[in-house]
């Protein structure tokens, strides 16, 4: 049904009874004024057969995206739910924002995720979602594939967000060990776990991927081979820039080795949590994020070492012959990046 149904139907169930909402959807925001809309028209246009809330936190932007959720929260009150900080809390070390704020006012069965800078490009995702965990009580977490979208809007990538093939359910060990990260803006849970988060999920400097563990500790995962929802990226060429200059080559590297060493406790405090459980799968993960923080920092001869041939065969072809070209023949790399402008980062 279209949001006015949902409105006119569910709009006086969602403040009775717990799960009386099925979905809770948790966004984020701060600075979104030029994308928010886009996020808040994709929520509000999905046709479903339950009644969603829409939790909107906002972290004290200062642009106009107060003004826009005011608009929408005054047109949708029995939908939306806003909450405004006047202070910025992830500048006072509160990172995982969701878990600290959305999750716990949450009242739909299960929640689901979009920053206020991504959306979604299925007006059939949370139905097709839910059925899914409805029919699998067994299952703590869906997910699927998503579109690359340029900052503007103007540009989709040839390439999306897909970490597995086809659609089905995971193994914990794939999962936990995956290729790539799932969109933050795929997940749909179970809420009840969302309710019990352990502390090493707000210690982590992220939210998703500490999220992505629980969920796997907790029950099965699907993934749905299907973009469904989009990632917007910052523009290209800027990698390039930031290795030339020293001083900002040496804050990139300090700002992911720091991501790495965070990375690394978290996947141990799972690993110690889980009593192991599924160590083969967590130690996988560490050394997988440290070959792709290698390539990020420069550090092209990480393809060379043998332990990473998993890693390198699950590069792009393309990519992988640049980085090989990189670490057998920087020189030509270089002349080929700078003079040709061949190479783009």
């Amino acid at each position: 049904m279209s949001h006015e149904e949902n409105r006119k139907i569910y709009g006086e169930v969602c403040g009775g009874a717990v799960h009386s909402c099925m979905v809770s959807v948790s966004c984020i925001t701060f600075n979104h004024g030029r994308y928010l809309r886009q996020a808040l028209n994709s929520f509000l246009s999905q046709k479903t057969d339950f009644q969603f809330e829409i939790l909107i936190h906002d972290d004290a932007s200062t642009d106009d995206t107060i003004d826009i959720i005011k608009e929408y929260a005054e047109k949708y009150p029995d939908i939306i739910r806003p909450m405004y900080e006047e202070q910025n809390q992830y500048s006072q070390g509160i990172s995982n924002i969701s878990g600290v704020f959305n999750f716990p006012r949450a009242r739909g069965k299960y929640i689901a995720m979009c920053e206020g800078d991504d959306y979604w490009t299925d007006d059939l995702k949370l139905q097709k979602q839910v059925d899914i965990m409805e029919a699998h009580p067994e299952y703590s977490l869906c997910t699927h594939a998503a579109a690359i979208v340029s900052e503007d809007g103007a540009f989709r990538s040839e390439n999306s967000i897909r970490p597995f093939e086809k659609s089905r359910e995971l193994t914990r060990e794939e999962f936990i060990s995956k290729k790539t990260n799932v969109p933050t803006a795929s997940m749909l849970f179970r809420t009840e776990y969302a309710k019990r988060l352990p502390k090493w999920y707000y210690d982590c400097p992220v939210g998703d991927i500490p999220l992505q563990l629980f969920m796997a500790e907790n029950g099965g995962i699907y993934y749905i081979d299907e973009e469904m929802s989009a990632y917007r990226t910052g523009g290209s060429g800027s990698w390039g820039e930031t290795m030339d200059d020293a001083s900002k080559r040496a804050a990139f590297i300090d700002r992911w080795e720091k991501h790495y060493a965070a990375m690394k406790t978290l996947y141990e405090a799972f690993d110690l949590d889980t009593n192991g459980k599924w160590h083969e799968a967590v130690n996988t993960a560490i050394m997988r994020q440290r070959f792709h923080i290698d390539l990020k920092e420069g550090n092209a001869k990480a393809v060379l070492k043998k332990e990473n041939k998993q890693f390198v065969d699950e590069l792009p072809k393309a990519e992988a012959k640049l980085q090989y070209l990189k670490a057998k023949a920087p020189f030509i790399y270089e002349l080929m990046r700078k003079t040709y402008g061949l190479i783009k980062h």
